[in-house]
């Protein structure tokens, strides 16, 4: 497999085929029979190469073959033994001999030439690969040989590159190599790479290494990117410490490195760095062979096992694994730019958006053209790059970034219309050009518009490509390129507006418009537009002779449906151009149009000849004749030629009432008789003729037109002989119609005209008559007297003139044999030696004259029935004998033989007794006798053939009829058999001898066979037929012929002994039976016998089923070192070793098995077979050497079942990393009862490199089963490499509810994980990890499950649990459940905490508990903070309380709540006098303030009363306190009030006093204005402000004491203005 294309497989057994796979069909495999020792398939095309050795030599002959053109293409001999060859190139073979290596190209007739010699450190290596780079000029050979002492195991490879140009050879250490070409950043062509894996061994330390180096690299030159050498370490696990690289491929599409190694992993690089990206086994069994896949970007590989692997990158998430698992972002972004790879769309476009803020333009704009999937490559882009300033003196970025992409590739359909719109602006057209020209361009309707303002020709181009096809239509419109229109249309299957189309183009050109019509009437399928419409359309423009030129194309077919067109062209052409309408009836162009239409036109046009012609009733001709004046009078003349006779006279009468005069003269014309009888077709045949005998004219030409032309010509002929008037009858024969010379001869003959004017007047006319018609009319009957005539001498002169002239007619000659016959000129020789006369004629015209003549002419002719039939008739059967004989011919021997024929047996006389002993011809005997044969007549045919043949004839010697003799003997007569094989010398005797097998006679065949010396057919009857197997020894001894031998030994192997048997195979030398013996000594088990035969077989082929049969029976007879030594040999033993071995095994015969599969290195087998021999030990070395999951498998379950647990742990180690394997093996163990083994096997297990999800797994099930005291421990250390599910399902089971509930968590279930803990609390719950979990849980109702559960189980701890719940859960609902509990003092510092939420539940619920507590402090405070609860029904509840304090709060509830009498009574009550007024003095009601200043004069409580006024100030009246006051002896407490009521009043008097003032000036100022009204408007907004800024100045409130008079009374009106600003209010007093 040298590429992706072929698979090339080479046959050895049944036979010897080259097998050639297709990838793109592997269903459908090419086999060849080729014996070649080597086959290799071309890379690229059906060409294949053939490798020979020469036997005896060490010389190979290669071939070169082209399978499709089934030719051999090359061929050569090497004088050296080619030990390495491959396809390096898809033209170049490489060939690779102990000492050098060539190149052979296909091409031409060149012999392979030398490219160098093998370094010394490969010429004991074996070649496994050699490659060339793209330019070929670097070439690198691969061997590999065994390892070094202290490695041995560990394969040794060496690499020898070769460089072309300098011719140079450096030799390396390395397993596997590929060449690459990369192209650096900022170069300016490619560089070529090498990529090579190392894996060596110093110091006794592995050093596995890959390394990738640039060839040719020049020294570092300024401004020059170079490749820098990149290494990488290749890491082998420790299973594969042995194992290396064989193959290496690269994928041109990532420009990933493949490292294939023989056990099958896969190491994955990048080629620009060589990171390593990924590392995987990718086969079980060693990989030998691999090939790039080029167009899925992988590589094809291919096993031991003969599975043929395909290995490409994952697209969608190799950038991913890149960037987030290797964390290595620069490789993920580069890998996705040159792979066009999705994955690392955020690192571009985030890389993007920092360049462009750094202001690094250019690395902007190649990161965008590189970017995967074009993501930056976006009209946003384009418009960042716009808004970039341009710098004096450089390019625009815009136009920089529109290079770059062009550099890389195409642009899109966006880019190319802003890229086009920059060059249009400047004018550039040619830049767009060669950039269309190139493909750089995304073509669109859009960019086609843009550039057609500039440049038709490309916009035409650019409309093509994007297959605008209406915009293309008329573009060719344009351009008048009418042709491609339909060429463009058919080939992109477009349907135009043909109408709108030929309207442009009738605009500019006429023609071109019809030939533009014409041609879409000839699309295929039938035009598009229909033909009246187009018609319209020129007859619309006046366009006359556009839509006559369109219909006469268009209507060449002349069909029935075009009858309207046709009708419409004549029509058209008729009002306008009569004469091209009249051209066009002359051509007869036209059959279906409207006669009668047309017929009027044409009298309307004065075309009245085409009219009459048309016209088909009389009324309308007469109408339209008369006008001659316009009327030909030739073409009248004609016209009248076609109207019946009443027609013609009516027109002429017509004619002449018209214009006597004119048309006299026409009239007269029409007595010429003689060109009417020649031309018309109306006038009466007979009358005419009656009439022109009658008339008796001396010119006879009218009477001979209308004979000749009416077949009257006896009539003429008698006519004119009577009349004498011969001449006319000579011209008639010679000018007129000489095909009625037979006619004429006939009436003449009945005329009695003399001989001598007959005969000259056929001989003038030779040539021209038919002389089989003459024939006949001398010899039929006369018309008169019914006697035949006999004239046949009349015609000697003309036959024998005819003849003279080489005439070949066979009439001719018929009538001169027939002459001759006749005269009895010698007839025998005419009828002997004229080939030309039909035999058959002319027999039987001689049968009543001569039955000999009729014998000669039937011979002559091979006229078989008419012969037979005469002389039958005439009892000449000798001659029908000899013709018979001499005929040959089976037909007519089965005729004459058929037991009907009454004469049958008169022919067989004559044919026996004088015809065959007559004839010299063997043929004819031979076929006389086949006849005979075929008659079934066998008594006859020995009489015959015992005449012939043993009567000393000419035939007696010969074979054919002694053969016959015997087989006719065989058929009928048995006894003669033997006489006659005594007899006779010369007949087939092989042929014989099988018929008389066949026939029964076993002695006679076999006597047959023993005369001719047929020795092996003579045992095969003894054999077959006789079945003597005694006699056929006996016949053997005699003979002692091998194949004698053979044969008696294939009939004892089959009913003999066996014994017998092989010892006459063995005297026969015989190999060829040895499937058969094997067979059979194997049913009998007789080895021994079988030994020998074997042996003897080996001396004579090499046969694997002959080794594999003598290797089983040295097995069953136990003798090993027979079998060792022939397994041993190198080249001798050829047999299936791996089927002899499995057959061995299965027989149970071990040991034996274990010598084949220690020799064939199968180590699953051998590993198998020593575990049969309970050699465990042995078993498990070589299962390291398998490395197969199932051997492994194997040995472990045995060692199970035996108890050797330390060997099984070892295998079950190999087989648990097998993810497929695991449960078996632990159901094995379990069904075993080894839990505690099976257990130390998970745990070695574990520690395992390779160790799996499963392994934890498995190992937590069985601690949960069988050791649940480490199953927590187990989990803790693995619980993110356990399968969680899987354990969950198992804790659940064995009511691990601990386990459970912490694998609930890690699986993040939170909320099972909460239900398991709190339905298993004895076991699973811890309270840190409970809060824990309940505060992820999902579900809501378990937040109040758990708090129940607290309840219930966890009380004291129950706060705790609520802090963690108390964002999430319903206070309400939880302070409810608490309620219902009866236990809401435990979730008192829970209530508090969350009692900012301000929720009625919770306030209630603590007032309730402060209260039970007689909290009064915290009461206040709840009830100050939180307003939330229902007042009134907590200030009823505490309102009787016996704490003062929680009265004086059910006081506070009242007034908060507004209740102020409610409030001041309980104050009262509890003489809180102070609350009292306060809460008075909140409620801003008077009436509230008078009674309890009244309530404190009956009290008496004085300094309550005087504390009140104070308190109330606002809201008492001055009067109502000196009422009360004065009444009840109590002014010295009301002073206060009393002195600050009266102050407040003197305040505001001067305040007022000062305003008036103010006022009046400005009054008097604003008078002077001129304009009245601006004053007052004026003045009043100044009163308006001046008393708004009194009104602030006013105090809020007056604390001065009201001013006492000198008499002791208060005066309550000093110092107020006259108008009073203030009055009393509500005063009781008659003072007032």
């Amino acid at each position: 497999m040298d590429s992706d294309k072929y698979i090339c497989v080479r046959e050895t057994s049944p036979q010897n085929n080259v097998v050639i796979i297709d990838m793109a069909s592997p269903m459908q495999p090419l086999r060849r029979p080729i014996t070649a020792d080597s086959a290799l398939m071309n890379p690229s095309s059906k060409v294949l190469a053939l490798k020979a050795q020469i036997p005896g030599t060490t010389q190979d002959h290669l071939q070169i073959f082209n399978i499709e053109l089934k030719s051999k293409v090359k061929a050569h001999m090497m004088l050296e033994q080619v030990v390495f060859w491959k396809w390096v190139t898809s033209s170049l073979l490489g060939l690779v001999t102990q000492t050098a290596v060539y190149h052979w190209s296909i091409e031409g007739e060149s012999e392979p030439q030398k490219m160098f010699e093998r370094t010394a450190s490969l010429m004991s290596n074996q070649i496994i690969n050699y490659r060339c780079d793209a330019s070929e000029k670097w070439l690198v050979l691969i061997g590999i040989a065994p390892g070094s002492q202290e490695r041995p195991a560990l394969v040794k490879g060496n690499m020898q590159l070769f460089s072309v140009d300098q011719q140079r050879s450096q030799a390396l250490e390395a397993h596997a190599a590929v060449f690459a070409s990369i192209e650096l950043p900022g170069g300016d062509h490619s560089s070529t790479l090498i990529s090579f894996a190392t894996k060596t061994v110093v110091a006794g330390q592995i050093i596995s290494k890959l390394h990738v180096i640039e060839l040719g690299a020049q020294p570092a030159e300024s401004g020059k990117p170079s490749f820098t050498k990149k290494q990488a370490d290749l890491f082998f696990p420790p299973d594969f410490a042995d194992d290396f690289p064989v193959a290496m491929q690269i994928t041109s599409k990532y420009n990933l490195i493949f490292v294939i190694t023989k056990l099958g992993l896969l190491f994955v690089y990048d080629l620009e760095t060589a990171t390593a990206v990924y590392r995987n086994r990718i086969s079980p069994d060693p990989i030998f062979l691999t090939a790039e896949a080029t167009e899925a970007g992988g590589f094809y590989a291919i096993n031991r096992r003969g599975q043929v692997l395909l290995a490409t990158v994952n697209e969608a998430t190799i950038v991913p694994f890149v960037s987030i698992q290797l964390n290595n972002l620069e490789l993920a972004v580069s890998l996705a730019k040159r792979g066009n790879l999705p994955g690392a769309d955020n690192l571009i476009v985030q890389r993007f958006q920092e360049l462009f803020l750094e202001h690094k333009h250019t690395e902007a704009a190649e990161l965008a053209a590189e970017s995967p999937q074009g993501i930056l490559r976006t009209p946003e882009t384009i418009a960042r790059f716009r808004t970039v300033p341009i710098q004096a003196g450089q390019t625009s970025p815009l136009l920089r970034y529109f290079g770059t992409l062009l550099n890389k590739g195409k642009l899109n359909a966006f880019e190319s219309l802003e890229l086009t719109r920059l060059v249009v602006s400047q004018k550039k057209n040619h830049l767009l050009e060669t950039w269309l020209t190139e493909d750089k361009l995304d073509c669109s309707e859009e960019l086609g518009d843009l550039v057609k303002s500039v440049d038709k020709d490309l916009a035409l181009k650019i409309y093509i490509k994007a297959r605008a096809s209406p915009k293309v239509v008329v573009l060719f419109a344009q351009r008048q390129e009418f042709e491609k229109i339909l060429i463009y249309s058919n080939q992109v299957g477009y349907t135009p507006d043909y109408l709108s189309l030929l309207q442009t183009i009738t605009q500019t050109d006429p023609q071109g418009a019809v030939n533009f019509a014409v041609k879409m009437s000839e699309m295929k399928g039938g035009s598009p537009v229909d033909y009246n419409t187009i018609t319209d359309f020129f007859l619309q423009r006046n366009m006359i002779r556009e839509a006559t030129a369109f219909l006469l194309d268009v209507l060449k077919p002349n069909l029935p449906e075009h009858g309207a067109l046709q009708t419409k062209a004549l029509e058209i052409n008729l009002v306008t151009f009569p004469n091209v309408a009249d051209a066009i009836l002359t051509n007869g162009i036209f059959k279906h149009y409207d006669r009668p239409r047309i017929a009027q036109l044409c009298e309307k046009a004065g075309v009245y000849m085409r009219a009459m012609q048309l016209y088909t009733e009389l009324s309308d001709i007469k109408r339209v004749i008369i006008n001659t004046h316009a009327i030909e009078s030739q073409a009248l003349m004609d016209f009248f030629g076609t109207l019946s006779k009443d027609w013609a006279l009516e027109c002429m009468k017509e004619l002449l009432s018209a214009n006597l005069r004119a048309n006299l003269q026409i009239v007269v014309q029409f007595k010429e008789v003689e060109r009417i009888t020649r031309e018309s077709n109306f006038y009466p045949a007979e009358r005419t003729k009656s009439f022109l005998m009658e008339a008796k004219l001396q010119d006879a030409r009218p009477l001979i037109n209308v004979c000749d032309r009416h077949d009257f010509v006896p009539d003429l002929i008698h006519y004119l002989y009577v009349n004498n008037m011969l001449r006319f009858i000579e011209g008639y024969v010679q000018k007129v119609n000489p095909s009625k010379a037979p006619q004429v001869l006939s009436q003449l003959l009945d005329d009695d005209c003399p001989e001598e004017f007959i005969k000259g007047l056929l001989l003038s006319v030779r040539s021209l008559l038919s002389v089989e018609a003459l024939v006949d009319e001398c010899e039929k009957s006369s018309d008169i007297d019914q006697i035949h005539r006999n004239r046949l001498k009349l015609l000697t002169p003309l036959l024998e003139h005819l003849v003279s002239e080489g005439s070949k007619d066979v009439q001719v000659h018929n009538a001169l044999g027939k002459v001759t016959i006749d005269t009895n000129n010698n007839p025998e020789q005419f009828l002997y030696t004229n080939s030309y006369y039909d035999s058959r004629v002319v027999g039987k015209y001689c049968e009543k004259r001569d039955s000999s003549l009729a014998v000669v002419a039937y011979r002559r002719g091979q006229c078989d029935d008419e012969l037979v039939n005469v002389t039958t008739r005439n009892s000449l059967f000798k001659l029908q004998a000899r013709y018979v004989v001499e005929r040959m011919d089976a037909t007519l021997w089965a005729k004459i033989l058929d037991p009907e024929n009454p004469f049958r047996r008169q022919l067989i006389d004559q044919v026996v007794s004088t015809a065959l002993p007559e004839s010299k011809s063997p043929e004819q005997v031979s076929v006389t006798v086949k006849a005979f044969m075929s008659a079934n007549l066998p008594n006859e045919l020995i009489e015959l053939l015992e005449k012939i043949v043993l009567q000393n004839t000419a035939f007696s010697s010969n074979p054919n009829l002694q053969n016959l003799l015997i087989l006719t003997a065989v058929k009928t007569e048995k006894s003669r058999v033997m006489d006659y094989i005594h007899r006779l010398e010369n007949f087939d005797g092989p042929a014989v001898g099988e018929i008389a097998v066949g026939a029964q006679l076993y002695e006679e065949a076999f006597m047959i066979f023993k005369k001719f010396n047929l020795n092996v057919q003579a045992v095969n009857v003894l054999l077959d037929n006789l079945h003597s197997i005694g006699r056929a020894a006996e016949f053997a001894e005699r003979v002692e012929v091998d194949e004698v031998w053979s044969q008696v030994g294939k009939a004892q192997l089959r009913d003999g002994p066996i014994s017998d048997a092989i010892d006459s195979f063995v005297r026969a030398k015989d190999a060829s039976q040895f499937t058969n013996v094997i067979r059979e000594a194997g049913k009998l088990k007789a080895y021994d016998n079988l030994v020998r035969y074997l042996i003897m077989v080996r001396q004579k082929v090499k046969e694997p089923q002959v080794d594999s049969a003598l290797i089983f029976a040295y097995a069953k007879m136990s003798r090993l070192d027979d079998l060792t030594e022939i397994v041993a040999q190198p080249n001798g033993c050829v047999a299936n070793l791996l089927v002899v071995g499995d057959r061995l095994f299965n027989e149970e015969l071990y040991q034996a098995a274990k010598v084949v599969f220690s020799h064939i290195g199968n180590w699953p087998r051998l590993t198998s077979t020593l575990v049969k021999l309970y050699q465990f030990q042995a078993a498990i070395e070589v299962a390291h050497k398998a490395n197969s999951s199932k051997t492994w498998r194997e040995v472990c379950f045995a060692c199970v079942d035996t108890e050797e647990f330390r060997l099984a742990q070892i295998c079950g180690l190999k087989i648990i990393i097998q993810v497929d394997l695991l449960e078996e093996v632990s159901e094995y163990y379990q069904n075993k009862g080894n839990f505690d083994e099976l257990i130390m096997l998970m745990e070695s297990g574990i520690g395992l490199e390779r160790a799996h999800m499963g392994i934890f797994t498995e190992l937590g099930i069985l601690y949960a089963k069988y050791r649940p005291e480490k199953l927590m421990e187990h989990l803790n250390l693995f619980s993110t490499r356990i399968n969680i599910p899987k354990l969950l399902r198992i804790c659940d089971e064995h009511h691990h509810w601990k386990e459970l509930s912490y694998l609930y968590i890690q699986y993040e279930e939170y909320d099972n994980a909460a239900a398991t803990i709190m339905g298993h609390s004895p076991d699973a719950w811890d309270h840190i990890q409970f809060k824990d979990v309940v505060s992820k849980v999902a579900n809501v109702e378990l937040y109040y499950k758990a708090i129940q559960f607290y309840l219930q189980e966890h009380p004291e701890i129950l706060n705790d649990l609520l802090a963690v719940l108390v964002t999430r859960v319903d206070h309400s609902r939880a302070v409810d459940i608490m309620r219902k509990a009866g236990h809401l003092p435990l979730v008192k510092p829970y209530m508090q905490a969350v009692q900012n939420c301000n929720l009625s539940a919770v306030n209630e619920a603590l007032n309730e508990l402060y209260i039970e507590e007689e909290d009064y402090e915290m009461i206040r405070e709840s009830i100050d903070t939180y307003d939330n609860f229902d007042p009134i029904a907590m200030a009823q509840r505490i309102e009787n309380h016996e704490l003062l304090e929680m009265r004086r709060i059910a006081a506070y509830i009242y007034k908060k709540a507004g209740r102020w009498q409610q409030s001041v009574a309980l104050s009262k009550k509890d003489n809180l006098f102070s609350d009292a007024m306060e809460t008075t003095s909140q409620s801003g009601d008077s009436v509230f303030v008078e009674e309890l200043l009244t309530f404190f004069v009956k009290e008496g409580k004085k300094e309550c009363f005087a504390a009140c006024l104070y308190t109330c100030y606002d809201l008492i009246q001055a009067d109502v306190v000196i009422e009360l006051a004065w009444m009840n002896n109590m002014m010295d407490f009301a002073y206060p009030f009393l002195l600050q009521n009266i102050g407040f009043l003197h305040s505001l008097s001067r305040l007022i006093s000062q305003y008036l003032r103010e006022y009046s000036l400005k009054v008097a100022h604003l008078m002077s204005y001129k304009n009245q009204d601006d004053v007052h408007g004026k003045l009043d907004h100044n009163l308006v402000a001046d008393s708004n800024m009194y009104a602030q100045l006013l105090p809020l409130a007056l604390p001065a004491p009201p001013i006492v008079a000198a008499s002791g009374t208060f005066d309550a009106y000093a110092g107020l203005p006259a108008y009073g600003l203030l009055q009393s209010r509500g005063s009781t007093s008659p003072t007032y």
